[in-house]
């Protein structure tokens, strides 16, 4: 994999040039897009024209891949759907513009699942092609595993960046809601949707988000000191398969020989309670935020995402009230658990990457921290014992993105 933070640095410092990074990438995606298939679109001869010209930035002409799921000028926009086929938007999301400005170069969209619900794309694992990716942003981390980008975008509703990080062995991280803006993005729920980021490192992600944001997140080899520590299994922990339990059980040693204060932690009811509001929220949006595409071209949406909106149609409007009071209150609550810890590590996912490419797997990990609007980053390092990567989630608090980083920093060395 590509280490953007220290290419950027070789950039900086004359080591290296951007055009000979992007060359790298270039190989890469000549070697490996057959089989993986990361990419919708991609634009080559800008790309290297652009990394010829040395762009400025703290980015310093690395190349980025943008989910497709955000408008493009320059590259079509899919949104992973034939209802949107050879269409291009007018302008770019205002992400996009930040990496431009940041000194970034697009060089491609990255597939994604139709309208980054469950419907899988074309990306097959780079770990073992006949696996998921996950989903569903599922181009941007299968590209970063396979070397072909150091830096990607995606964006996370139920646990569409942490969950495919895990299953592809990257560093996934999910910025605070709001950090990143959404504007330009094909919504699904604006409550819960969130731009996140896929790179090799944690240090890589967080440059590449303070990068985006000029916020103070640059980490460089930076970890937390002597942090506070809550492992959480959730009530849902029995779908958690037995190699998720070992990469959490060795996740929480690593973390203790590193100096951190480890201790179990359940959490309060309120907090588990919200899990299962999550859908209600998501659904009663999304039958809003589809709502052209379902009344005029629902028969060119897949079978699954159609019958999902059939039934989201039929949810009340004062339930979905009531989930968002019941989701504030949980989130108030949650201020309460880091009142005791510095962050939490939990499980990224039910396991490893399932096998075949029906499925992007299951977001039950994910979708609570997602709705609690939580910074969360998927710590690579960890392997099923078929070799397949296994991932492991910190959770800090509310705004504390850095807190949050220092942490999974620390345990990505200490597994290390």
């Amino acid at each position: 994999m590509l280490h953007a933070r220290s290419l950027a640095l070789d950039i900086q410092a004359g080591r290296l040039t951007a055009a000979e990074v992007m060359d790298g990438c270039l190989a890469a995606i000549d070697a490996r897009e057959a089989d993986i298939g990361a990419f919708v679109a991609l634009d080559r001869t800008a790309a290297r024209r652009k990394a010829e010209a040395e762009a400025k930035g703290p980015l310093q002409g690395l190349a980025v891949g943008i989910k497709d799921i955000i408008d493009t000028r320059d590259l079509p926009t899919l949104y992973g759907s034939p209802l949107y086929e050879a269409y291009r938007p007018a302008a770019d999301a205002p992400i996009v513009r930040e990496v431009v400005r940041s000194g970034g170069i697009v060089l491609g969209k990255t597939v994604t699942t139709e309208f980054a619900h469950l419907s899988p794309g074309k990306t097959r694992n780079p770990h073992r092609p006949s696996h998921t990716p996950g989903g569903s942003s599922s181009g941007s981390a299968a590209a970063v595993a396979a070397g072909m980008l150091p830096l990607a975008i995606g964006t996370q509703t139920g646990g569409s960046v942490i969950r495919p990080a895990a299953f592809c062995g990257v560093t996934g991280y999910k910025p605070t809601f709001r950090t990143l803006p959404t504007l330009g993005m094909k919504t699904f729920s604006w409550h819960l949707d969130t731009m996140g980021v896929f790179a090799a490192r944690v240090q890589d992600a967080a440059f590449f988000v303070a990068a985006l944001t000029g916020r103070d997140l640059d980490i460089g080899e930076e970890t937390a000191s002597s942090p506070r520590i809550g492992v959480v299994r959730t009530a849902r922990a029995d779908k958690a398969d037995a190699a998720a339990h070992a990469a959490l059980e060795a996740a929480a040693a690593a973390l203790s020989r590193a100096g951190a204060t480890v201790s179990d932690m359940v959490l309060p009811d309120e907090v588990e309670a919200a899990d299962a509001i999550h859908p209600t929220i998501q659904d009663f949006e999304a039958f809003i935020a589809l709502s052209d595409e379902y009344d005029r071209g629902r028969d060119l949406l897949s079978p699954g995402l159609r019958a999902h909106l059939e039934a989201a149609a039929q949810i009340p409007v004062d339930g979905y009230d009531e989930a968002r009071r019941l989701a504030k209150r949980a989130r108030q609550r949650l201020g309460d658990v880091f009142a005791e810890v510095d962050a939490l590590i939990t499980f990224s996912a039910p396991g490893s990457a399932p096998a075949g490419l029906e499925t992007t797997g299951s977001p039950i990990f994910n979708r609570l921290w997602t709705l609690m609007g939580t910074p969360c980053i998927t710590v690579p390092g960890l392997t099923d014992p078929s070799g397949l990567p296994v991932g492991v989630q910190v959770v800090g608090r509310f705004g504390r993105d850095r807190a949050a980083l220092l942490v999974a920093a620390l345990l990505e060395r200490g597994l290390a």
